[in-house]
């Protein structure tokens, strides 16, 4: 059967604890294995594109394929929302809920990327297992039937694109390694000689490779973009002894992930890294754990090794699809927002999962 394309905002009843009240909604993961009494996925007030089965006598049927846009738990909403992820919190754990969201010029747009969160969810886990004899990180289980209830009675749609995690205190800077000059870098390159107070060779071009890596802390805007700091802005912000430690862990965790990458085709040229801090005694230093997500393709800025060519901005395995189409259409980044033509959302789809089945070697589940 062929599939056709709508924007609709389709009309379910929403069954949230014996609840009988409707509610504008897209049903997430809708054939697989159907949706929970429990578990309603709402968009609000806002029509969205979704892919959905040619008409036929039982009428209009939505595929697996279904982007997620939002979340609930048993009629819960979540006790937080990133421009990707809803987090809910259980005592001393948070689960992490991967939406298929995508954000482009610091708005979330109409549109989402099917599978998106899965891939982003699963090649952190990938990277967390692979990177534990380096530092610890968060994460507890990618098995929604160990999680606290009423998330395991949800273990169906969770699959794939949850994670139980240990709750820390984030430290307020973004640790991010380059390899490569490009993008933020570049343009401070370019009117500086200097990234984040760090002296680079002159005549370098665009995409060069770097002598060797280097850390550039990066402060957590709760809106717009994050802002390049010196090391000594960050020292100031988390401690000269923590900074001292989360700049080497950053160095080895892009050393590390740089040269897997590069084995499979894939050059990081620029990552960041989360760390927070468990509670407890002792120096902040040693209770350290890496957070968040992991060298994926919204963490990270990926370029096929094949091709590679400096002296221009490269391809890359994220949103490149999603940025050239809204500048084509020279939208103002300013609301209302637009959403994204079929084509776009497909192309963005498939350079996801290529870089999660080329780091990887999985498949995505």
């Amino acid at each position: 059967m062929s599939s056709v394309y709508y924007t609709a905002t389709v009309r379910l009843t929403a069954f949230a604890q014996g609840s009988g009240a409707s509610a504008e909604a897209v049903a997430a993961e809708g054939g697989r294995g159907g949706m929970s009494p429990q578990h309603v996925v709402l968009v609000s007030r806002m029509a969205v594109p979704v892919r959905c089965e040619a008409l036929t006598a039982r009428g209009l049927q939505l595929p697996l394929a279904s982007p997620v846009l939002c979340t609930t738990l048993a009629g819960r909403a979540p006790d937080r929302q990133g421009k990707v992820r809803d987090l809910y919190e259980f005592d001393d754990c948070l689960l992490i809920v991967a939406t298929d969201r995508i954000s482009a010029f610091d708005y979330v747009l109409g549109s989402g990327i099917p599978d998106k969160g899965k891939v982003l969810t699963q090649i952190s886990a990938f990277w967390f297992e692979r990177t534990r004899s380096v530092v610890a990180n968060h994460m507890l289980s990618i098995d929604p039937t160990a999680f606290p209830p009423p998330a395991a009675a949800d273990a169906g749609w969770l699959s794939g694109r949850s994670m139980l995690v240990r709750r820390t205190e984030p430290l307020p800077i973004e640790c991010v390694a380059r390899g490569y000059v490009s993008g933020s870098a570049w343009k401070d390159y370019v009117t500086t000689g200097e990234v984040c107070g760090i002296r680079l060779p002159p005549r370098l071009r665009e995409s060069d490779k770097l002598p060797q890596p280097i850390f550039t802390p990066a402060t957590k805007a709760q809106a717009g973009h994050d802002l390049n700091i010196s090391e000594a802005q960050a020292a100031d912000l988390v401690g000269p002894r923590v900074l001292t430690r989360v700049r080497e862990l950053t160095l080895r965790l892009y050393a590390e992930g740089a040269a897997h990458a590069e084995s499979h085709g894939i050059l990081v040229a620029d990552t960041k890294f989360e760390f927070g801090l468990l509670a407890g005694d002792g120096p902040p230093e040693d209770r350290l754990l890496l957070i968040d997500e992991v060298l994926t393709p919204d963490s990270s800025r990926f370029w096929p090794l094949q091709g590679y060519q400096p002296g221009s901005a490269q391809p890359s395995f994220d949103k490149q699809f999603v940025r050239d189409y809204l500048e084509r259409i020279r939208w103002n980044k300013q609301p209302p927002v637009p959403s994204l033509p079929d084509d776009v959302v497909a192309k963005t789809r498939e350079k996801y999962l290529e870089a999660f089945t080329r780091l990887t070697g999985r498949q995505l589940q």
